[in-house]
């Protein structure tokens, strides 16, 4: 491979590995902070449990996806330096917004959360959490605002000089509706995370205590609220990440269709166009003509235009317009590398767009339904024991996590071979658009990059390990006396007096409360 594949290769690696931290740490943040919200408004103690309990897995996840989440800038320095140039201008401003303003609130405020129990009052105490959820939030808005920017460029102009984009209009990036379209979509899907997780573990605490014919006493209720909670939440996220997911999809049909078109496998124009179930043949080398498919009649031009008639674009059309707009070949240019000369290939590689986007909608549709049956089956006061259902259930927690991951698979490698994908809605000589090959860093070689990817393939496996071995450990322990129960010499709001000897020793991450 050339340097250009394995920086690639490098940043969709270490991209993908810290988004799987992302919407566990929005999604589990959002509902940690309801929780201790229902215990400061009711002082029921289940509620005080679960926000201690979920509390602590939520902070394991965020100071990894802190660690991991800092090599992605550096990156842009090290194997990115022609891309960071680029699109410096607009980067720069939404970047140290994330920096200064969310991950500084974030932080700030978490540590106050973490260090104030019983030392500041409760209403306070729960105000620190609000704000470090919402400082997760608005950081996870900045980042793909800029990552929406990428995929429909808005608010700049070229520089004649440079021939770089000059940010013009920094109230228009925000409001981009690529951005308000992928952040929706995924808040929503965070919270799809979160919910398969309290799924999961509480159905398998349930079963656990049942079989053990412990008492249906707190702990027993904060399992069952835990599934509740978290059944109910996946349900309606899932509903909203289809109402997203839709108004998503129409914008790419309208800023990038051969993306959409590669996710379909749709060689040749259609009217009205199918939707494909199962699609067979040479995906992988892209051609399309020996594709065939298992298609479902007019879906594909709702999807695509909201009516059952509409013509849907084809592969070998849109093809053949991009070559014609913007190049048949890569310029002869030094800048372009060993691609300068060389064919365009516009259509992203089908397998990957194809079959990203439907383990996308498959794997959110498996929460969807584990969530259905985890409500019904602790509806009234029931416990499940069915193996099958609960270790489904707690295997089901993976679901949501691949659905994020192929998601943001789905619309990185679509948009190639475009870095930057230039704004249909302007006039061709004024687009500003950026080819991923001209992205790398000049004066790097294929054996650095080489080396910064196994050394962090490495580390991030070393993290992975650090990260499950202290996760399945807190969760297989479950709830301790630390957790909020009253132990002698404990305050009434729970705080710092629960440290008494014996209680918690051992507890993971006890130095945090």
């Amino acid at each position: 491979m050339d340097v250009l594949d394995v920086a690639r290769w490098q940043f969709g690696i270490t991209t993908v590995y810290h988004f799987l931290m992302v919407p566990l740490t929005i999604g589990l943040g959002i509902l940690v902070a309801v929780m201790h919200t229902m215990w400061v408004r009711t002082d029921k103690p289940e509620w005080l449990r679960m926000t201690r309990f979920w509390g602590r897995v939520y902070l394991i996840n965020f100071v990894l996806g802190v660690a991991t989440g800092l090599v992605q800038e550096f990156q842009f320095g090290l194997a990115w330096s022609e891309y960071s140039r680029f699109v410096g201008d607009v980067f720069g401003s939404l970047l140290a917004l994330e920096a200064l303003l969310a991950f500084f609130l974030e932080s700030t405020f978490l540590g106050l959360w973490i260090f104030g129990w019983g030392r500041i009052p409760k209403k306070v105490h729960l105000a620190t959490l609000w704000a470090a959820v919402i400082g997760s939030i608005v950081s996870a808005f900045f980042i793909i605002a800029a990552n929406s920017w990428m995929q429909h460029p808005v608010g700049v102009v070229t520089d004649d000089a440079t021939g770089r984009p000059l940010q013009v209009d920094f109230w228009a990036v925000l409001t981009n509706n690529t951005a308000l379209a992928a952040f929706s979509h995924a808040i929503v899907a965070a919270l799809m995370v979160a919910g398969a997780l309290l799924v999961g573990v509480g159905l398998w605490h349930l079963r656990k205590r049942k079989l053990a014919e412990q008492p249906r006493d707190v702990d027993h209720q904060v399992w069952r609220r835990s599934v509740r909670l978290g059944g109910w939440v996946s349900l309606a996220a899932f509903l909203l990440v289809a109402l997203t997911g839709d108004w998503q999809g129409k914008l790419m049909y309208q800023q990038q269709p051969l993306k959409m078109s590669s996710a379909e496998a749709l060689c040749e124009t259609e009217a009205p166009a199918s939707f494909s179930i199962f699609a067979w043949g040479k995906l992988g080398n892209n051609e399309c003509d020996d594709v065939h498919s298992i298609t479902v009649p007019y879906i594909l031009s709702y999807l695509a235009h909201g009516d059952f008639s509409t013509a849907v674009p084809g592969v070998n059309e849109l093809q053949e317009e991009y070559a014609a707009v913007y190049g048949e070949t890569y310029p002869d240019d030094p800048s372009f590398g060993d691609k300068a000369g060389e064919p365009i290939d516009y259509t992203p590689v089908l397998a990957v767009t194809y079959w990203s986007f439907r383990l996308m909608i498959g794997m959110g549709a498996v929460s969807a339904g584990v969530a259905a049956y985890a409500l019904w089956a602790t509806r009234k006061g029931r416990v499940p024991t069915s193996r099958i259902g609960v270790y489904g259930s707690l295997l089901a927690v993976a679901a949501p996590f691949v659905a994020n991951a192929t998601g943001w698979i789905f619309t990185e490698m679509g948009r190639q071979p475009f870095v930057v994908y230039p704004n249909p809605d302007v006039p061709v000589d004024e687009q500003v658009y950026f080819f991923t090959a001209q992205a790398v860093s000049p004066g790097i070689s294929a054996a650095e990059v080489w080396t910064s990817l196994i050394s962090l393939g490495l580390v991030y496996g070393a993290l992975a390990v650090v990260e499950l071995w202290l996760l399945t450990r807190f969760v297989r322990r479950g709830i301790t006396t630390g957790d909020g129960a009253p132990v002698p010499g404990s305050t009434p709001e729970g705080g710092p007096d629960d440290d008494v000897p014996g209680g918690r020793d051992d507890d993971v991450l006890s130095f945090a409360y």
